[in-house]
């Protein structure tokens, strides 16, 4: 069993990039938000282009993103998986050095974290942030910077979590979903199961069900191989 789950709006109590540009970039961001929105660019494509609009040394990056809540019942969702063996994977659409700082700032430094690439360089004496996608994939239907569907693919019992639009494309690959918000609605509309939750303490009490089923399902399974 293994876990994938989504960051912005899932771990974090609000959208991390968001939050980093609507205090730290020109306001241009705002215009390519809505170009995504419209669907005339790729989220990688607007996340690049925002992303190099941030006006901001590392340390007021930093200071925003030490700022940001995480849900209060992450940690014990974490034990709880740790206590079972069970590996959890950060998979997002998001930034990398955010998703670190701001676990980091929580005293969480152990998940493995595939997400767009952070890096900045000096440009005439000004710092310029420069956002890549390692994780991408050209064949993906929106245009996105991480793709999910990858991600998580090559995995058995697999679970994710996410609750929103970057999560759409892979809701019917894992054999387990927990959804809330727009992925709740977007798997209501198509028909694919899901488990709802709202946050990681009600989450919890679902898995810590779902847990020793598979465990029984896994001991049957290699009695009768």
């Amino acid at each position: 069993m293994q876990v994938f789950c989504d960051f912005d709006g899932t771990v974090s109590v609000e959208d991390a990039t968001d939050f980093v540009l609507s205090r730290l970039a020109t306001l241009e961001w705002e215009s390519i938000e809505s170009e995504w929105k419209q669907g005339l660019i790729g989220s990688a494509e607007c996340m690049r282009r925002q992303v190099a609009l941030i006006r901001a040394s590392r340390g007021e990056l930093d200071a925003v993103l030490d700022s940001i809540a995480i849900d209060a019942g992450f940690k014990n969702f974490l034990r709880f998986c740790d206590r079972h063996g069970i590996l959890v994977t950060i998979v997002s659409d998001g930034v990398d050095y955010f998703i670190r700082r701001i676990l980091a700032n929580h005293k969480i430094g152990h998940l493995p974290i595939i997400a767009n690439r952070l890096t900045d360089r000096l440009v005439e004496g000004r710092l310029e942030y420069v956002l890549s996608s390692p994780f991408s994939d050209p064949d993906c239907a929106s245009g996105a910077g991480v793709c999910k569907c990858i991600a998580v693919s090559g995995s058995d019992q697999r679970i994710y979590i996410g609750d929103g639009r970057s999560d759409f494309c892979v809701s019917d690959k894992p054999e387990i979903i927990f959804a809330k918000d727009g992925l709740a609605q977007y798997c209501s509309e198509r028909g694919i199961p899901f488990i709802p939750f709202n946050d990681f303490t009600n989450l919890l009490e679902g898995l810590g069900g779902l847990v020793p089923k598979v465990a029984r399902q896994r001991q049957f399974n290699s009695i009768i191989a």
